[in-house]
Parts: C-alpha cells; sequence; structure tokens
C-alpha cells in the first residue's frame, strides 16, 4: 500500500469528487474457470501452506480470511533479499520484498488450486504489473510464492490456461517464484479490514473483494473471519 500519509491523501481526493461508495457498491470481478490441473482433495484433515502477493495485503488477507478450508491468513512480506523487513523498508520499494499473505489451509476442504482460482478471481487484478488500484511499485507486484513442485505445476499450468482463453483482456503478469522466506508484518496490519471496516481505503478498495467473493463462491464463502 501507499505510505499511510500518502494513502490518506488519496482517499480525501477520492472522498472529494464523489465516486467512493458508487465504485465500491459497483464492481465486479470476472468468473473464471476452475484449474484444470489441481490436486484432489485429500482424504484426512491437515495443514498446508500457501503464499501469494496482489497489492495491498490488506485486501488479500480479508478475502482469505473469509474461504472456507482457511485455517488462517497473516499479512507479511516475501520475494524479497532483507531479513526481517520492516513496514517502512518494504514501503520504498528497495527491499525486493512484495505484500504478502501467508495461508494455512486445510487441504481436504479446499485445494491449492481452488485457492488460486479465489485469488485470480477476486483477491487482485493478476494483469497489473507492479500495481493494484491506488498503489503502486514492486512491492506490490502479483506473485504466487510456491514451497513446492506441486504448488509450482498448478501455479504455471493455471495461468497457462487462463492466458489461453483469454479470460482477461490482457496477459497475466503474475510471478511464480520460490518461497525463500514470509516475515510476518507488524501487529498493526494484521486484521485491518476485519478491524477498521469504516476505513474508506478498505470500503472502497477491499469490502467490494469480500463482496465479490460471496457472490460468485457462495460455497466457499464463511462469514466469519478465520
Amino acid at each position: 500500500m501507499f505510505r499511510l500519509s500518502a494513502r490518506i491523501f488519496v482517499i480525501l481526493v477520492l472522498l472529494f469528487i464523489g465516486i467512493s461508495m458508487h465504485v465500491a457498491g459497483s464492481g465486479s470481478a470476472p468468473a473464471i474457470p476452475a484449474a484444470a490441473s489441481d490436486e484432489p482433495l485429500a482424504k484426512a484433515s491437515g495443514q498446508e501452506t500457501a503464499v501469494v502477493a496482489g497489492g495491498c495485503f490488506w485486501g488479500v488477507q480479508a478475502v482469505f480470511q473469509h474461504v472456507k478450508g482457511v485455517i488462517s491468513a497473516t499479512s507479511g512480506y516475501a520475494g524479497g533479499t532483507v531479513k526481517n523487513p520492516e513496514y517502512e523498508m518494504v514501503s520504498t520499494g528497495e527491499t525486493g520484498h512484495a505484500e504478502s499473505v501467508k495461508i494455512v489451509y486445510d487441504p481436504s476442504q479446499i485445494t491449492f488450486g481452488q485457492l488460486l482460482r479465489v485469488f485470480f478471481s477476486v483477491a487482485h487484478d493478476p494483469t497489473e504489473l507492479n500495481r493494484q488500484g491506488p498503489d503502486t511499485g514492486t512491492q506490490y507486484r502479483s506473485a504466487i510464492f510456491y514451497n513446492s513442485d506441486e504448488q509450482k505445476r498448478i501455479a504455471e499450468a493455471y495461468i497457462a490456461q487462463l492466458d489461453g482463453a483469454r479470460v482477461f483482456p490482457r496477459r497475466i503478469v503474475t510471478q511464480v517464484a520460490p518461497l525463500r522466506a514470509f516475515y510476518e508484518a507488524e501487529a498493526y496490519h494484521q486484521n485491518y479490514a476485519a478491524r477498521h471496516p469504516d476505513n474508506p481505503y478498505i470500503m472502497y478498495n477491499d469490502a467490494p473483494k469480500v463482496a465479490n467473493l460471496r457472490q460468485q463462491f457462495p460455497d466457499l464463502y464463511v462469514r466469519q473471519v478465520n
């Protein structure tokens, strides 16, 4: 996301021109097909981890906190070279890290491919390079940080499937890279959307994502925050 001062400025501009609430209520994400190449549901309950990046981690976390089978979603940083980064460092765009979300899920309830379908459908726009909405910079890039060969295979196959079907008007720019490390973000970033539902930035940028999740994937949507 922007540094907080810059973000407040953008919010004020949006409120001034009077479009925030109109756009928030009318936005709609494109429906995309399920992953043709995916792992089957596990026969027994367990825990697996997926790490994705798609702009400000507030909204991505908010989406996956409402997905069936997700045990937890944590905002943090991944993809860079600096150890133990802090928000102000990542915000410069010089650490190589992206604002990311670590998703711990039960593979007997949801598959990695289903998580990616939500990621590409409602969590962000995978065709925007190094930006999402008002937030710009490599720290807002679209990425999937895989932790196994199977995750890499599913992610790459799904991107190829969606590009081949021309689901989006532009090609997907999502980076598929190995997960080297995930660093949890500061406490004030965790569950931000749930704790600040009346924040204009959340209302304008992130609440519509959760609404689209509920509309497009009613079988995956859960009301409570995981």
